[in-house]
């Protein structure tokens, strides 16, 4: 798609430490379909104070905040929504004037998904402790689940995640074979973690539901090896599609139809 930008077009930008092509193809899809002077970025900042600071003085309106930063970037804005304040892990920072607002919207994603797909109250394993870790295991509490495992390899911040839910947490899975597996790691992603599984094959087949966040490649081996297995899937791009559409709304004040968003999110996997 082309876009034609000029002084008065609002940039808006994304930080990951993998950054990848959804945000990029989902946003500025939607701002030429709506006629909207935006233009969206992604960027992979060596310096994440130096990135914020250079958000604020130089007017980009609006930030994605990825894996490893939804934590760290929490004490370089202004304000943060409850959506981010209650679970201490931010996705969005929106500039109003060169305030810095932060939000999360992974969480409404997670919430939404859960109860799209029917996913019934049981036990569930999650297998991650960072920011994105967080936005999902409250919002699972939130939506109702009660009986929670944290697998954590990092002890204290699995614990912490555990104890802050009412969860319980384990460094590894071991015998537990719970109806619901959430992966909230990079397992499945690019580099020499492309092939790994988040949870070992038996776990898998006595689940009922497969549940993996990561968006890049939405097909992870947890989740084509789930789909082979007919478990009910929840994958990484639905979350990115639902998150994203967030994002869109608080930077540009304008909600697309449903036929928008949905064309937004099939332009963007493709």
């Amino acid at each position: 798609m082309s876009v034609t930008a000029s002084k008065e077009t609002l940039l808006c930008m994304s930080l990951a430490g993998r950054p990848g092509n959804f945000g990029v193809r989902f946003h500025n899809y939607l701002y030429e379909l709506l006629g909207l002077n935006f233009y969206y970025k992604a960027f992979s900042p060596t310096d994440l104070p130096a990135a914020i600071a250079g958000m604020r003085s130089l007017g980009i309106r609006g930030c994605g905040v990825s894996m490893p930063f939804k934590e760290a970037s929490i004490a370089l804005v202004d304000e943060l929504d409850p959506s981010a304040c209650a679970i201490e892990s931010i996705n969005t920072i929106v500039n109003t004037d060169g305030q810095l607002k932060a939000y999360n919207t992974d969480y409404i994603a997670v919430a939404q998904l859960v109860d799209t797909h029917v996913v019934p109250r049981t036990r569930f394993a999650l297998r991650g402790s960072g920011g994105m870790a967080k936005a999902v295991a409250c919002a699972l509490r939130d939506a109702g689940f009660g009986d929670g495992l944290i697998v954590a390899r990092n002890e204290p911040a699995g614990r912490a995640l555990a104890k802050t839910c009412g969860f319980e947490w384990q460094a590894e899975l071991g015998g537990e074979r719970p109806p619901l597996l959430v992966n909230v790691t990079p397992l499945g992603m690019a580099g020499d973690q492309a092939d790994a599984l988040a949870f070992e094959a038996a776990a898998i087949e006595a689940a009922d539901t497969a549940f993996d966040v990561v968006a890049t490649p939405a097909r992870t081996p947890f989740i084509v090896y789930a789909e082979s297995v007919g478990k009910r899937l929840i994958t990484g791009d639905q979350v990115a599609a639902i998150q994203a559409l967030e994002q869109f709304i608080l930077y540009t004040g304008v909600t697309p139809n449903e036929e928008q968003y949905q064309a937004a999110a099939a332009f963007a996997r493709a």
